[in-house]
């Protein structure tokens, strides 16, 4: 007998590595700023710092750090197989620095005007992790 792949399933979710230096850095309070010089490889970090600034009032500065998160994750996810769409699941932890810049973003973006650009970032999330989109509100 013969299996057949099933052409109607999406492409399999991907799966971000840890970063557990990185991560352990920020869960112990380390400046957000310093996490991001030494990993900056590290999403998590640019999305607190994009969370620090908008609740700052910065939201150009939070949109520019918002960018650098999303940029850095997009090429991970790359790297780890991702073609361009499918699942980023919200309760894999490591994909959640991606995800959270990627809601900062959105949210900074609206901010400055980009509306455009505010809704095709608010609809990646939700294309790629609705949970995300729930639980960050966007």
């Amino acid at each position: 007998m013969e299996s057949h792949e099933n052409l109607l399933a999406g492409p399999p979710p991907t799966l971000l590595p840890d970063t557990p230096e990185a991560r352990e850095a920020l869960e112990q309070s380390d400046k957000a700023s310093d996490v991001a010089a030494r990993f900056p490889s590290y999403s998590a970090a640019w999305a607190a710092l994009a969370d620090e600034y908008f609740a700052a009032g910065h939201a150009v500065t939070s949109y520019a750090f918002a960018r650098t998160g999303y940029h850095r994750g997009l090429d991970q996810l790359r790297r780890a197989g991702w073609k361009g769409h499918g699942p980023i699941p919200w309760d894999h932890a490591p994909n959640r620095g991606f995800l959270r810049c990627l809601f900062a973003l959105s949210r900074a973006a609206l901010a400055i005007g980009e509306k455009d650009e505010a809704e095709r970032c608010a609809q990646f999330l939700r294309d790629s992790s609705p949970e995300a989109a729930a639980e960050l509100g966007g």
